[in-house]
């Protein structure tokens, strides 16, 4: 069976003695580690999580997190993990959406349950507190316990799940405004996890670093160290230093980070004092590396392999692969333009670049990215409409736009529509423009992403104010903090007369992408 369950059942009887989890608290076996996810599930189940049921995550990357994942797993319970950096609304539409019996919240967002919008769910909740952890004395104590939890319940027994089964489900900005959910299944998972372990090279003495936020699903890219039975180690919030001292303290083979954490991982002054001899690999994704910083982080650690990866959440997450074979021959050969490239698309994905009228585009052109996998979800929860539009004969439609060259590399020409990608995380321009909408003195506005030297892109707006008012940058910025999380709130406005339109009426954001990406360009700008 292609399960997680299944898998998880493997590690518990073929590498009982390695090492599951390696963190400042300890190192467990998968023996123990499975012994406290068993305990968790029933402790769960006790709560009135049944099979089928969701539940919530709201955590860091922490190993009671991959606890919490894998107790989802054991007991045929899908985990619901949510963005940290999302605002108290935010959170309880998708703790709704998602049909949560109970949500476990980490120590720093214990404070997040005294917002009106989440009250509710005070008696839902469990309260994920380590040694050491420092809570607020004045937040609410949920009546749940993690710990004493996992210290009061038998350990259950594994539930075989159904390949079809849901095994986790995320949520991704939606173009209406609203988070979407993804159920991945069993066999989602499953299948990625060993596409891409097959095609990196995985093995059970690897020791897989969760940089990436365990509430995207670019945490899946651990998957296939789950099913080798390698080890795990946590990051729970990234700085360089904080990064290097994981891979040196806790012997990291692998990891994932996003272009920017690279970038300023190599300005770490002194990173050559780090014994960074254990790292063999580490991919990165969200975003195309500059030639310029491909080539410096090959110098600065030689002898480990750089590969790119490209795939959304709805793909569980991998398409293509870039190997680090690749990127040397890029650089070496003088064709840096194949580092623009998304990498070729991995074992067991059928992918092509189609036009408007649904047939594929000659090599070279431009056109949707379509994609039918193993990996592939079968739709959103209870989004008909967009499944309809998303999900169509058997293939699944991005919305990315792209080409494919001759010899099977897949260049991202744009992203999906009013997509910006900010330090490797997805914000929908729609979601954020809704949100500037609510203030009374927006008339009208446009939301772009402009060039960024740190995080990739920025963001951007362009605001038409109402007849007669006025508003300023600060006044948008503290409206939004209430609405949206704060990644999301643009720092740098222009207030503008009118937007530039089409003969239709249509905002123009190509204009305004023209416009404001020159840094000459007039506005005002809030700091972070």
């Amino acid at each position: 069976m292609l399960t997680m369950s299944s898998a998880l059942d493997r590690c518990r009887r073929y590498y009982a003695d390695r090492p599951a989890v390696i963190d400042r608290e300890g190192r467990w076996t998968w023996a123990e580690h499975l012994d406290r996810v068993a305990r968790l599930a029933g402790g769960l189940q006790a709560l009135g999580v049944g099979r089928g049921d969701a539940f919530a995550t709201l955590s860091r990357n922490t190993f009671r997190n991959f606890e919490l994942l894998h107790a989802g797993y054991w007991m045929g319970a899908a985990p619901a993990p949510v963005n940290i950096r999302l605002a108290p609304p935010e959170i309880a539409y998708i703790l709704d959406n998602a049909g949560a019996e109970v949500v476990a919240v980490d120590a720093p967002f214990l404070g997040l349950l005294e917002h009106e919008a989440l009250a509710r769910w005070r008696d839902r909740a469990i309260g994920v507190i380590g040694p050491g952890d420092e809570t607020d004395t004045d937040a609410v104590r949920p009546e749940h316990d993690y710990e004493s939890l996992i210290a009061g319940t038998n350990p259950t027994g594994l539930h075989e799940a159904q390949e079809d089964d849901t095994a986790i489900l995320f949520y991704t900005g939606g173009t209406t405004g609203r988070s979407k959910g993804v159920p991945l299944s069993h066999r989602n998972a499953v299948a990625n996890g060993m596409q891409v372990g097959h095609t990196v090279g995985v093995f059970s003495d690897d020791v897989y670093l969760h940089v990436a936020p365990m509430f995207h699903s670019a945490d899946l890219l651990g998957t296939g160290f789950t099913l080798m039975g390698s080890g795990h180690a946590f990051l729970p919030a990234f700085t360089p230093a904080d990064l290097l001292g994981a891979i040196q303290d806790r012997g990291v083979t692998w990891t994932m980070l996003a272009p920017t954490m690279i970038i300023l991982t190599l300005q770490q002054e002194n990173l050559s004092r780090y014994d960074l001899s254990s790292l063999r690999a580490f991919l990165y994704g969200s975003a195309p590396m500059a030639a310029e910083w491909v080539e410096r982080t090959l110098k600065a650690f030689d002898g480990v392999e750089l590969i790119q990866g490209y795939g959304l959440t709805e793909t569980s997450p991998i398409l293509t692969l870039m190997s680090h074979r690749e990127h040397v021959e890029a650089i070496e050969s003088g064709n840096r333009g194949r580092l623009k490239a998304a990498g070729r698309p991995i074992i067991g994905v059928d992918m092509r670049i189609v036009g408007p009228d649904g047939r594929e585009v000659p090599n070279g052109e431009s056109g949707e990215v379509v994609v039918r996998a193993p990996n592939v979800t079968a739709g959103y929860l209870n989004l008909p409409e967009e499944n309809a539009r998303a999900f169509r004969d058997g293939w699944f439609h991005t919305g990315d736009v792209g080409r494919m060259d001759d010899d099977g590399f897949m260049y991202l020409v744009d992203r999906k529509k009013d997509m910006i990608i900010t330090g490797g995380e997805n914000v929908y321009s729609l979601e954020v423009e809704a949100a500037l909408y609510q203030h009374p003195a927006v008339g009208e506005c446009a939301v772009i992403g402009i060039p960024d030297s740190k995080f990739g892109e920025a963001l951007f707006a362009a605001v038409v104010p109402q007849p007669g008012q006025t508003v300023s940058a600060d006044e948008l910025v503290a409206h939004c903090r209430e609405r949206i999380g704060g990644y999301k709130i643009p720092r740098q406005y222009a207030f503008l007369p009118e937007l530039p339109k089409s003969a239709m009426g249509k905002i123009l954001k190509t204009a305004l992408r023209e416009t404001y990406s020159d840094p000459a360009a007039e506005r005002e700008t809030v700091a972070r």
